[in-house]
């Protein structure tokens, strides 16, 4: 296939599936007035996983933030969001993987959040626990977790690729898997006090290869709390395989975000 023909058949591929092909990024205008983003890691991970997601945002020239949650319990990881938010310096777009979408969830009222993003990610009502949130739905097989005598959950070692990132590489597989940062269990079991989608516009971004979520659960979080929606063809760990797109959307949300300020 000569690159004509190659770059025809990708464009339609892209077209069939409803993608959109990736941007090149662009720097943001000067006069932009959401300029920060403030990004929120999931259970079992770090903030290191946000590296790509980081370098393409802040050559467009965005001023980032990673949170480090503890993950030992829902106050302790708003607390620890709600630290970073304290820091910026304007408008915010405020991002979350996974169990982090829970707790933007929650820290998301806070003024200075100005648009969510959501990446593979949990997103409960007011009164809702984030445990709830799996009912009816089918459970998630290929995610297995090790529970520990004092109430926190790892990924079990065998099943982590297969489970949380089956397209990472080999190397980073295995620091992904021998770094984990445990959850306590206990945290899936607390309400939320806030919702803040209900007051803040949202974007997602789905995994179309997520095993650690039903995706029809993803789809109808999604399609609950209005976001416009991303689909990408990853694992539950795109958050760290797939940083064009990720970033892409975060850009689009901080941009139409300043357009509607």
């Amino acid at each position: 296939m000569n690159p004509v023909s190659k770059s025809l058949f990708v464009a339609s591929a892209a077209a069939v599936l409803g993608l959109q092909p990736a941007r090149a990024a662009e720097p943001i205008p000067a006069n932009q007035s959401v300029r920060n983003v403030v990004l929120v890691h999931g259970a079992f991970a770090d903030g290191s996983g946000w590296r790509g997601v980081h370098q393409r945002l802040t050559r467009q020239g965005y001023r980032v933030t990673i949170v480090q949650n503890p993950l030992t319990s829902l106050e302790d990881d708003v607390a620890a969001t709600k630290r970073a938010l304290d820091r910026q310096d304007g408008p915010t777009i405020l991002v979350g993987h996974s169990w982090g979408g829970t707790v933007i969830t929650e820290a998301g009222v806070d003024p200075k959040v100005a648009g969510l993003v959501y990446v593979s990610a949990l997103s409960p009502d007011a009164g809702e626990t984030t445990a709830q949130q799996y009912d009816g739905f089918p459970p998630a097989t290929q995610f297995v977790l090790d529970k520990t005598g004092d109430g926190f959950a790892f990924v079990n070692r065998e099943r982590f690729k297969a489970g949380f990132a089956h397209d990472v590489g080999d190397d980073d597989l295995a620091l992904m898997r021998d770094s984990q940062v445990p959850i306590n269990l206990a945290a899936f079991g607390t309400k939320l006090g806030n919702a803040a989608w209900r007051s803040r516009p949202s974007w997602a971004v789905i995994a179309t290869e997520d095993k650690a979520f039903d995706h029809a659960m993803l789809d109808h979080m999604a399609k609950r709390i209005g976001a416009k929606v991303t689909k990408v063809s990853a694992s539950h760990a795109l958050f760290m395989t797939q940083p064009d797109v990720v970033a892409s959307v975060i850009d689009q949300a901080a941009r139409e975000t300043a357009a509607r300020r």
